[in-house]
């Protein structure tokens, strides 16, 4: 064994540390615990393994970078210069909104945060009483609690801001800008400019629609009413020139977030976010009498000269209970009437009998009413290009049933009732002014507008023979001249009107007050609603001491609207 020991060990490399070991020490060190033994260095080829994993990693490395610079480096080159590029939203600036005389009612200016310029602009409203409900308001851009916006942006919400958002909002632009490593610009250019909105012109003149809204607002205060709306509009081509509705909102207010006013409004009572002249309902009383005398004159229930007794009611026998009568009123006994007597006194009892017929009299009836009414506008919207309008309720035997399922029969008194406007009958002011724009012109039904570029002119002839019109409007000259609207017999100018006290709830100790009419008398050119509503039943002072004051105004202040020549014309045309 030994021999092949020193066999297998000839040959072999002696390592310096061997020939120095003491081996006179060995014998104190303890060989378990490898005390006084020398470690083999590591053989190479345990390298081995090592290298070929190193070799793998550095080869795939090569491979992989030689595939992104050489064979994808153009489509990363050009990712990378992206990564450099931004592409910035530039706001157009909106449309500026102006009165017929040009008049700035909505503008901009720039949006400034915290000292610098934004790439928006702030939307700023004339300060003015009365406009508040035709502007509208826009929602302005906004953004999370990181800063992103999640709303780009200037959206209109009301008014003519909605109304014509397109219009006015114009094309939104685009920027391109090189940033470096920090952020920093380093250049920026248009890609697409911005094109800002069109401008609005209206048909409204602020100065009246100041002036109309500060009479109601007065009048509502001192009564007071609850509220109240005005109107005046071109009877030839459906121009609103004065349309407000108190109270009103400050579109101001609801741009800048002011949540205290903003809170004021939502619970007040009055409920000033209402535009009462065209999504208001409101029972119109005897203001419907000019509809129903032209109605009865075209269905040839009665001609001018037919009279009827008033004797302050009206007593028709009931049919279920022998010997007892159910009394419809008149406001006061006016004795003998005629059709133009009975508009200007507004008789009650005439329009009774023409309504729902009494003794060998006919009436109307409720179809032939409902026919009418609705040929006149009501019930259904005018077409105005401002949105949220209401359609208004004309009453019938089908609208009975489904309102009043315990009671859906049809009697002659809710017949009788329809005909003087009330029962369930409910219109807005812009229908009023509507349908006696119609009477005043002609018979032309026409489309309001706020604004003549964008709203086309609309008409709808209503056939009506042209000696039953001139019949109607004796009779609401009359009224101005001796009868329920005398406070509107001014010098100046003829005025026909018609006025109606629509009577409120169970007790009646409410009403609303109308006042509708038009003038000149010989030549129509204007036709207005003034609307009073919900005041005490007591008061003497509602639609017709406000347009009254109107009138006086615009004969001092803009006598171009009352005061006419022999040509018709106006005399600051």
């Amino acid at each position: 064994m030994w021999g092949r020991r020193n066999k297998s060990a000839r040959g072999a490399e002696i390592n310096p540390d061997e020939i120095f070991l003491d081996s006179s020490n060995l014998p104190a060190y303890e060989a378990g615990r490898l005390e006084g033994r020398i470690t083999r260095p590591i053989a190479r080829r345990a390298f081995i393994p090592v290298v070929l994993i190193l070799l793998i990693v550095f080869g795939g490395t090569l491979l992989r970078s030689g595939q992104l610079m050489v064979v994808e480096g153009a489509s990363y080159r050009a990712l990378s210069e992206e990564n450099r590029l931004g592409y910035t939203r530039m706001p157009a600036e909106r449309g500026v909104v102006y009165d017929r005389n040009g008049v700035q009612l909505a503008w901009n200016v720039p949006h400034v945060v915290a000292g610098e310029d934004t790439p928006y602009h702030e939307r700023r409203y004339r300060q003015a009483t009365g406009t508040g409900h035709t502007l509208g308001y826009v929602r302005m851009p906004g953004r999370d609690n990181n800063g992103v916006f999640f709303r780009e942006g200037v959206e209109g919400v009301a008014g003519v801001e909605l109304a014509f958002d397109e219009v006015l909002r114009g094309v939104d632009g685009r920027k391109i800008v090189e940033t470096d490593a920090r952020m920093d610009v380093v250049s920026e250019g248009w890609v697409e400019r911005p094109q800002s909105g069109s401008t609005l012109s209206l048909t409204i003149d602020t100065r009246l629609n100041e002036a109309l809204h500060g009479f109601i607002a007065e009048l509502a205060n001192d009564v007071p009413f609850r509220g109240g709306a005005g109107i005046l509009m071109d009877v030839q081509n459906g121009e609103i020139l004065a349309l407000t509705s108190v109270p009103e909102y400050d579109p101001t207010v609801l741009i800048q977030g002011d949540a205290e006013r903003i809170a004021a409004y939502a619970t007040d009572e009055r409920t000033p976010y209402l535009n009462r002249v065209f999504a208001g309902q409101y029972t119109p009383g005897s203001i419907i009498k000019p509809f129903m005398a032209t109605a009865a004159l075209s269905e040839g229930i009665v001609d001018p000269s037919r009279r009827f007794l008033s004797t302050g009611a009206l007593r028709l026998a009931n049919p279920y209970h022998e010997g007892q009568y159910t009394s419809f009123t008149d406001w006061r006994a006016h004795g003998l009437v005629d059709l133009t007597r009975a508009l200007a006194v507004s008789s009650n009892v005439y329009f009774y009998y023409i309504g729902g017929g009494f003794g060998e009299q006919e009436g109307l009836g409720i179809t032939r009413i409902e026919e009418y009414m609705r040929l006149f506008g009501f019930g259904g919207p005018t077409g105005i290009a401002l949105e949220g309008e209401a359609n208004g309720v004309v009453p019938s035997p089908a609208w009975k049933a489904e309102t009043f399922p315990q009671d859906p029969d049809w009697r002659i008194g809710n017949t009788y009732h329809t005909s003087i406007g009330q029962y369930g009958f409910q219109v807005t002011p812009l229908q009023a002014v509507r349908g006696i724009g119609a009477i005043a012109n002609g018979g032309m039904l026409l489309t309001p507008r706020i604004e003549s570029e964008y709203t086309q002119y609309g008409a709808r002839d209503l056939g009506l023979a042209p000696e039953h019109v001139e019949a109607v409007r004796a009779g609401m000259r009359a009224a101005v001249l001796d009868g329920t609207a005398r406070g509107l017999n001014v010098s100046y100018v003829n005025v026909a009107g018609k006025t109606g006290t629509a009577e409120l709830g169970y007790e009646k100790e409410y009403v609303h007050s109308w006042a509708v009419g038009f003038y000149p008398y010989e030549d129509p050119k204007y036709a207005f609603a003034v609307l009073m509503e919900r005041g005490p039943r007591s008061n003497l002072f509602g639609g017709v001491y406000v347009m009254r004051k109107f009138l006086d105004w615009m004969k001092n202040e803009t006598p171009e609207y009352v005061l006419f020549d022999e040509a018709g014309e106006g005399s600051g045309s």
